[in-house]
């Protein structure tokens, strides 16, 4: 399957669901159009068989042997097409389905990538993973029954025409009952668009609360909060259930129309065709014909009917995803970004009055430790504040600052897969060294296949200083040209922060580092410290100078304990 290209790929403006439903058409137009073709002719082929049996019927009633093997090779060579296109459609078919699927993957995970930070703050959780299990299939539903449903069309006015030059009054059955067939299903389209989009609503919201809770089963355990928060779930998922029921109630009728409508067509066709040949109106091998297509036109008619349902679950199922692509990120990029070795000077966030220098090491510590979490987010540019050189980070391209701006917090998660591709993804060659650094490499050495072992979702199979340990080692091998850490050592026991103190200040030396902590163990050993109170700078020092001389440092630090 072809992959996207870098840019935005051709996508359209996300107008509509219809919009993107024809965009995907238009992309994958090498494929569709050949699938549409061969349905078309694999259809035509079926659709010409009864035809073709009541002429060799025919021929066998007169005794004229040379008709009927001329009708019995013509239906040979029929058949042999018919299987070809009919395999071939199939191979096309399944192309088209995996092709609007994976694209649609793929173009949004590019956009969430894209809108980085800002996603957590415009779509929910539920909502992203609903689109990558439930809509991605209808949506390759859609586009592959694109070719059966044009081949049905085409099959049904052929017989339409055959039947008319046979029988004019078959043929005006034919002509009048399909469209009568096609509104009555119609009626039932838009209260099941309506009930699938209601019940698809619920499911991405219940699907957040899912994560929400697997996310935070051990606090919501540890705070007593378990059982309220399953009977919330609870009481969720039955009113998903009862949206499903609806909408199942709408589909049921659907599916029985899809059944008894052409069944009743198949009775009434069957029954004129047998009158007409009582009173020798047609002939024995037409009378097996319209038998044929009476059986024939069942198949066609099911297929337009699920040609419409599944459409209509593809719109319901676009529309999320054009939701999501119409979701913009809060920090943009400029229209005209400044070049990339601008991006130099000292990092300040003028909003608290902190001022990092290039080259030192710095430390953040706030008698609030979110207000130093700000301020990272700020230095960072995960939020409008903050300035490099005195020229304001949003006037870069983000992806400039991101690759000149690390920022590593404990909200970082370990992902699934191999251990070595999680912590050094690009094989750079320098993750031992930042394993030493982070005092991880006993973690790595107790796994039982070492970087090769494999990482369990969100890297629950280590513990909490275990994971922190690791993403500082995946931090230090991104090896940024500014590097923010945030409590990069909270969760970690005295001797072993100890160690991981004195090795990162002996790594990043001469690198601009910051370091959000208030851990005496660190702040001994950085070249400045700057005390964050109700969000401002109230002074700047060494560790052990803010210790003498400023007591609401000697608080926030020491926790109340008496400096000596």
């Amino acid at each position: 399957m072809r992959t996207l290209p870098d840019a935005d790929c051709g996508v359209p403006d996300s107008r509509s669901a219809t919009h993107y439903l024809g965009w995907l058409v238009r992309r994958y137009r090498l494929t569709v159009v050949p699938a549409i073709a061969l349905a078309v002719v694999w259809m035509l082929c079926q659709a010409v068989v009864p035809a073709i049996i009541g002429r060799a019927i025919d021929a066998a009633t007169r005794r004229d042997d040379h008709d009927l093997l001329i009708w019995c090779l013509v239906l040979l060579g029929v058949g042999t097409v018919q299987a070809i296109t009919g395999v071939s459609r199939h191979r096309f078919a399944v192309v088209n389905f995996l092709s609007a699927m994976f694209v649609t993957v793929q173009i949004t995970v590019r956009h969430a990538a894209r809108l980085g930070s800002a996603l957590s703050r415009r779509l929910d959780t539920g909502e992203v993973v609903a689109i990558g299990t439930a809509d991605i299939r209808a949506i390759g539903a859609a586009i592959d029954i694109t070719a059966r449903g044009t081949g049905s069309l085409v099959a049904v006015v052929t017989v339409t025409v055959i039947l008319l030059f046979t029988s004019v009054p078959l043929g005006l059955v034919v002509v009048l009952g399909v469209p009568i067939l096609m509104a009555v299903v119609g009626l039932l389209i838009k209260p099941l668009h309506h009930r699938q989009q209601v019940t698809r609503e619920q499911q991405g919201l219940l699907t957040g609360r899912a994560a929400d809770l697997v996310g935070g089963l051990r606090v919501l355990r540890g705070v007593g909060g378990e059982a309220v928060m399953a009977e919330r779930y609870r009481a969720e998922s039955q009113a998903l259930r009862a949206a499903g029921v609806r909408t199942a109630r709408v589909e049921s009728l659907l599916e029985a129309a899809q059944v008894l409508l052409p069944g009743v067509f198949l009775v009434l066709v069957t029954w004129l065709g047998a009158h007409f040949a009582l009173n020798g109106q047609i002939t024995v091998g037409q009378l097996v014909s319209f038998y044929a297509y009476a059986a024939f036109l069942v198949a066609p008619l099911r297929q337009l009917t699920e040609t419409l349902d599944k459409i209509t679950r593809g719109h319901v199922a676009s529309r999320r995803v054009v939701a999501m692509l119409g979701a913009v990120t809060d920090l943009p990029d400029p229209s005209a970004p400044l070049p990339a070795e601008r991006l130099a000077g000292d990092l300040a966030d003028p909003r608290s009055g902190v001022v990092v220098r290039p080259g030192e090491i710095t430390a953040i510590v706030a008698a609030a430790p979110a207000e130093a979490t700000e301020i990272a987010d700020r230095l960072g540019r995960y939020a409008e504040g903050g300035t490099a050189g005195g020229r304001p980070l949003d006037e870069f391209a983000m992806a400039t600052v991101r690759e000149r701006i690390l920022v590593a917090d404990n909200d970082a998660r370990l992902f699934t897969g191999r251990l070595h591709d999680d912590l050094d993804p690009h094989d750079r060659g320098s993750l031992p060294a930042a394993l030493h650094t982070a005092a991880a490499t006993d973690i790595v050495e107790a796994l039982p296949d070492g970087l090769d072992s494999e990482v369990a979702e969100r890297g629950r199979s280590f513990s909490g200083g275990q994971q922190q340990r690791l993403r500082l080692a995946r931090a230090l091998v991104a090896d940024p040209d500014t590097l923010i850490l945030v409590e990069p050592t909270s969760a970690v026991d005295a001797h072993t922060e100890a160690r991981i103190a004195e090795r990162l200040i002996t790594a990043r030396t001469g690198r601009t580092t910051v370091i959000c902590t208030s851990s005496p163990l660190v702040l001994d050993r950085v070249d400045r410290v700057c005390f964050v109170e109700d969000g401002r700078l109230v002074a700047t020092g060494t560790h052990h100078g803010l210790l003498d001389h400023e007591p609401r440092y000697a608080r926030t630090v020491l926790r109340g304990e008496d400096p000596e």
